[in-house]
């Protein structure tokens, strides 16, 4: 299936000179987005994931039905401030600035094989700062998958040492 079909361009958004890759009009077609999912199960499959992982939250939107399929947990990567319990925390870079990612100290146990989710590769700051969340709790990256890479942004470079799944390239 030619899942670029379903992926709307929307032109100036959020600021002009962006073609925003709007991934709802894959996620509302229930064809369309089982197949993507299926896509990135069967991966995972492959890797013998014991826990999935995303940021938020998009990576929610891909990792929750991939974690549902495997039959294995979801842990969400989240925002400072957003998460209840006891967390570990990264900062990472974004465009003008700095964020910080978390994840709860007692979601990943050591030796786990994680896979990690996200809807878009850009620039890679936001896997590359989940990655060291799961790397720092003990976790075994066994793979990541995206539904689009944006590969003249470079965001792939940052993953040289990881398997790495895409589904559609821009």
């Amino acid at each position: 299936m030619d899942l670029k079909q379903f992926v709307t361009i929307v032109e100036d958004w959020p600021k002009p000179g962006i073609k925003f890759k709007d991934i709802t009009t894959l996620m509302d077609n229930g064809e369309a987005y089982k197949y993507a999912t299926d896509q990135i199960v069967d991966y995972a499959r492959d890797r013998e994931i014991d826990l999935v992982v995303g940021p938020e939250a998009r990576g929610f939107i891909i990792g929750c039905p991939v974690a549902y399929s495997l039959g294995v947990g979801f842990a969400p990567v989240r925002k400072d401030g957003k998460l209840p319990r006891e967390t570990v925390k990264v900062d990472y870079g974004l465009e003008y600035g700095k964020d910080v990612l978390t994840i709860h100290k007692d979601a990943i146990k050591p030796g786990q094989r994680v896979l990690i989710t996200d809807d878009l590769l850009a620039t890679g700051g936001t896997i590359d700062a989940t990655i060291k969340l799961v790397e720092e709790l003990g976790g075994v990256v066994a793979g990541i998958a995206f539904l689009i890479e944006l590969s003249y942004l470079g965001g792939h470079d940052k993953l040289d040492k990881y398997d790495v799944l895409t589904l559609m390239k821009f």
